[in-house]
């Protein structure tokens, strides 16, 4: 087959279809609902990520007068200093739980020039719900979408000149974690979600041509002791019966690690940085 024929936003949209269904919609934003899931998730993002949120914070073209769109914000990581360099950010987050913790940031910082809609980004109307254009458009980690090329849209219909998407290359700790989990809990295989290489042909196929930064990140998950970490994964690997949080314990006791009084469960992926520079329409 050609590869011009090949229409990437379904497949895409039937890579994240298996995913979601095999796995029991195991990226859905409700297992952020829970406060404390997303205060935790915020806490390991501090300890492991402020090379990469100083990376980042180099990265986009940000101005006292940048108006930025952080689609996916979840509890602030990226949302919260970027508001303290530009003039206004609008933060999309769906999740009720990691709106909350946002709103804790923000308010523990007293930031003003922070706007929070509580929209999944399929469902955001940029000229109702948002107050477009901005200068910089960017999803971190966040495009979970059943339509990538609606998505891609919407952003570009955002912004006024960069957008940055941040994905996946290849397999990350936790599809390798899930893969041998997978069979010993439910009986069946793990099917991973969707990566960049389609993020980049629907890009493509839609006329647009991208820069991409590929770099590897290295973290840890930090826990009090062993039953922390089984109870952070266990909803996450949908291991709801002693017998199967017995496996996953298992499975921790050999990958954990002790560091001082702590449990440590290290975990690597490859990611990506995709940007570009709309176009000036035609004259």
């Amino acid at each position: 087959m050609e590869t011009h024929s090949i229409d990437w936003n379904s497949v895409w949209r039937e890579e994240r279809r298996r995913h979601h269904e095999t796995n029991r919609n195991s990226t859905d934003a409700s297992f952020w609902d829970a406060k404390e899931a997303a205060r935790r998730f915020y806490r390991m993002a501090q300890e492991n990520n402020g090379e990469r949120i100083e990376k980042t914070l180099r990265d986009l073209p940000l101005t006292p007068s940048s108006r930025v769109l952080d689609v996916g914000a979840g509890p602030g990581t990226l949302a919260i200093p970027i508001a303290g360099r530009v003039g206004h950010v609008t933060a999309v987050e769906p999740s009720e739980g990691m709106r909350s913790v946002l709103n804790e940031n923000v308010d523990a910082e007293r930031i003003g020039n922070i706007d929070v809609v509580p929209k999944r980004w399929e469902d955001v109307s940029v000229a109702d719900d948002l107050s477009p254009p901005y200068d910089i458009v960017f999803a971190s980690y966040s495009l979970d979408v059943p339509d990538i090329g609606d998505a891609v849209r919407k952003l570009e219909e955002a912004s006024s000149r960069y957008v940055y998407i941040y994905w996946f290359a290849g397999e990350t700790s936790w599809d390798a974690m899930s893969r041998e989990l997978w069979p010993l809990l439910h009986g069946s295989s793990f099917v991973p979600s969707p990566k960049c290489d389609i993020i980049y042909n629907v890009l493509y196929s839609m006329g647009i041509y991208p820069d991409i930064e590929t770099f590897p990140f290295r973290h840890i998950n930090r826990f009090a002791d062993l039953d922390e970490a089984v109870d952070h994964f266990a909803p996450r690997c949908f291991a709801g019966t002693e017998e199967q949080k017995e496996v996953l314990r298992q499975y921790l006791e050999r990958y954990a690690r002790t560091d001082g009084d702590t449990v440590i469960v290290p975990g690597y992926s490859t990611r990506v940085k995709i940007w570009w520079e709309k176009a000036e329409p035609p004259s």
